[in-house]
């Protein structure tokens, strides 16, 4: 639904090159290292279905950027979080293609269908993306969103999808929706597309095979 402003990492690391760089580890290592603990996260939380909270992610990459070697009690997590959350905002990130606004709008428009968002969070916590998708004029459009920092579990994990049937007929007041009837789309192989999939979950790859969601409305 949207995706990273290239220069919200090229800040957000220049922030802990700045201020937590005991080290005087290069910008280029700290770049690397936040790319390590990102991807190492999401695969973690891909295998054992839970999800490692921002913070942690935070902490994770101030040890390995002063080789573990440093005093986290005098590390003001909130703060740091506002800080971040500012350069979101600062460099927020964009609607995934130009198509997205109008399918939304016009799939909310229809009374038999129920649009949710299922997001596996990592270093900017749901609360910041709600704000984001309002400031995108897309949150609106959106009946129910589920994020994996609020919800302690992330896709392919099935406690998410069945969280997600749950909301469903809980939106649509107690009317019972089946895994069939729903659609997931995502651009994760195996978070979306094979997750939903063992739900039984209808799915829609988007991003690496080019196909976009404007196709929902054919």
């Amino acid at each position: 639904m949207i995706r990273s402003n290239p220069s919200y990492k090229k800040e957000r690391t220049k922030f802990f090159f700045d201020h937590f760089n005991h080290r005087q580890k290069s910008l280029e290592e700290v770049e690397r290292i936040f790319r390590r603990i990102d991807l190492m996260s999401n695969a973690i939380n891909e295998k054992t279905g839970g999800n490692i909270d921002t913070d942690t992610l935070h902490l994770m990459v101030i040890s390995e950027m002063n080789d573990h070697e440093v005093d986290f009690s005098t590390i003001d997590l909130a703060a740091l979080y506002d800080e971040m959350e500012a350069i979101v905002f600062k460099y927020p990130p964009m609607a995934y293609c130009s198509a997205t606004k109008n399918v939304l709008r016009t799939l909310h428009q229809r009374q038999d269908c129920t649009l949710g968002l299922l997001s596996n969070t990592a270093f900017i916590k749901g609360r910041t993306l709600r704000k984001v998708l309002q400031e995108l004029e897309l949150g609106n459009y959106l009946h129910f969103q589920l994020y994996s920092d609020e919800t302690g579990v992330s896709k392919p994990n099935p406690e998410m999808f069945r969280l997600m049937l749950e909301t469903v007929t809980t939106t649509r007041n107690g009317e019972t929706i089946l895994p069939q009837q729903i659609i997931h789309i995502g651009d994760n192989v195996k978070a979306d597309i094979e997750g939903a999939s063992k739900a039984g979950i209808h799915t829609l790859l988007v991003n690496s095979n080019h196909q976009c969601i404007s196709s929902l409305l054919n």
